[in-house]
């Protein structure tokens, strides 16, 4: 007999069908062959999937059973194909009524006891789903709450194969898994806040600019004077996810395996701070089967790289396509892969090795030629891509004791919704850009039109401090970006020379 199933593969960030067919028939030999391009996991989902039967109380099939995998000139990964392909065994062999199956997309990993576990990238399968017209879904229940975040689709969880075989034969009811409430909870509670950062009023106001506008930073100082803290408060400032934009992010982390289970929907920005010692394929992505780095899981967040020359510079370098693109492309030899990746990314350096290079409080230790081999790690045409570059002095001792803290972050948050909402309002008729940081030549020229006076200032700029065609349209964008936090239409004078102050640190230390 033949039995056909409905299941789903992953694809980059989506999710594409896979029909599963089994057809069985009697004889002496016992034999399973799965065919399709399965890779190593779906191979070995026979024995899981012979065992799960046996001690589900099925008896499993005596002869020839081959399973088909379709379309056959696509690689199928992972083991999320031994639920679909348990139940068309039964199917095939007439111990399951297959009238519900075409209805079903299914999807699940057994353990060899029966028990349905886990699986990885249960949204963007859900969403799969729901596209190809399936009215359900059949998956583990750890995984439902993530997959019912998906409306006009219902969910059944299930948490073993005998419950999954009576419910398909209508012997079992179970109940579909709503949307829970805590999912699209706004996700304004953080637990730190901007406020109780002390000091450092310059550094406060660069980050309340890189946020308005989407833009990278790069934060230098010695070492004790609030970098990290800084960086770990930005999310607190960034405004709330639409609902588009957190499917987008769940889908990464979900593929990724790295999405809470208390969290089926992410509501926060994500904050992402690899260790100096993550290699390129950590921090891009990739593998044999590729899969996303950290630049995609700080999709629609913040990339922090905390002490950024200690990162290699061939791991560094791989940042420049996904800083100018939005996007990342692994190809390999079986498929090629393009991840999102649009993020603020934040970056921390010290000044020099020790970090007291012009400290006025502490004498620095290192020689010139360190100095500038430790800032040689970091090249140009990766810097011309970090729109502000701001120094963090040390803070006094009164300003650490002060009672006052700092303006709070939903103060400024307010700021940064505001000119956020001009920025939408302004690439209404350009739908993927959507903060001023993203603006392509174009836009640049029809939105960032400074007056007479603050041309003039800028082209001496430009002159003085021999400054990159790039540098040119990154000050310009940070200017509209100081307009929009004002409110102000028109790019004036100080707008670009706040904007130039912003550049002139990597000249200052040569970087």
């Amino acid at each position: 007999m033949l039995a056909n199933l409905h299941s789903g593969t992953l694809y980059g960030v989506d999710a594409v069908p896979v029909e599963i067919e089994v057809n069985t028939a009697y004889g002496e030999e016992v034999r399973v062959v799965i065919v399709g391009l399965p890779d190593t996991a779906v191979r070995e989902s026979t024995d899981r999937v012979w065992s799960a039967l046996i001690e589900s109380g099925f008896m499993p099939h005596r002869g020839r059973t081959i399973i088909n995998l379709a379309p056959a000139d696509m690689k199928k990964e992972g083991p999320a194909f031994d639920l679909p392909i348990a139940l068309g065994v039964l199917a095939a062999k007439g111990d399951l009524a297959a009238g519900r199956l075409d209805t079903l997309c299914i999807a699940g990993e057994l353990a060899l006891s029966g028990e349905v576990r886990a699986i990885r990238g249960a949204l963007p399968l859900a969403l799969g789903a729901r596209e190809r017209g399936h009215r359900a879904l059949l998956l583990p229940a750890d995984n439902a709450d993530e997959a019912a975040v998906v409306e006009d689709l219902e969910v059944y969880p299930v948490r073993t194969l005998r419950e999954a075989a009576d419910f398909i034969d209508g012997r079992i009811a179970i109940e579909r898994r709503r949307v829970p409430e805590r999912a699209f909870e706004e996700g304004t509670a953080y637990d730190e806040d901007l406020g109780e950062v002390r000091g450092q009023e310059s550094a406060r106001r660069a980050v309340e600019v890189a946020v308005a506008g989407g833009h990278n930073l790069l934060v230098i100082g010695p070492p004790g004077t609030g970098k990290t803290m800084l960086a770990r408060r930005i999310p607190s400032i960034l405004p709330e996810m639409t609902l588009d934009e957190a499917l987008e992010a769940t889908k990464i982390h979900s593929i990724a395996g790295t999405l809470p289970r208390s969290s089926p929907l992410l509501r926060r920005r994500p904050f992402r701070s690899p260790h100096h010692t993550i290699s390129d394929a950590g921090l891009l992505g990739g593998g044999t089967h590729p899969a996303p780095g950290e630049v995609s899981l700080a999709h629609h967040g913040v990339l922090f790289l905390d002490e950024l020359p200690e990162f290699q510079r061939a791991v560094l370098e791989v940042l420049r396509q996904p800083l100018e693109d939005g996007e990342v492309t692994i190809a390999r030899a079986a498929a090629t892969v393009t991840f999102p990746s649009r993020f603020i990314l934040v970056a921390s350096m010290n000044p020099c090795p020790c970090g007291y290079y012009g400290d006025p409080r502490r004498a620095c230790r290192c020689t010139p030629r360190q100095i500038r081999r430790y800032r040689d790690r970091l090249s140009g045409p990766l810097l011309d891509r970090i729109d502000l570059h701001v120094e963090v002095p040390a803070v006094s001792a009164r300003e650490l004791q002060s009672s006052q803290n700092g303006e709070s972050s939903s103060a400024v948050r307010r700021r940064v919704v505001a000119a956020r909402q001009r920025q939408q309002r302004r690439f209404a008729a350009s739908p993927p850009v959507r903060c001023n940081a993203a603006m392509p030549a174009r836009l640049v020229r029809r939105s960032c039109r400074p007056d007479d006076g603050a041309a003039a200032l800028l082209r001496m700029a430009m002159d003085e401090q021999h400054l990159s065609a790039r540098a040119h349209d990154r000050i310009l964008k940070v200017a509209r970006t100081i307009a929009d936090l004002e409110g102000c239409e028109d790019l004036k004078p100080e707008h670009i020379s706040e904007a130039i102050q912003y550049r002139s640190l990597d000249r200052q230390y040569g970087l």
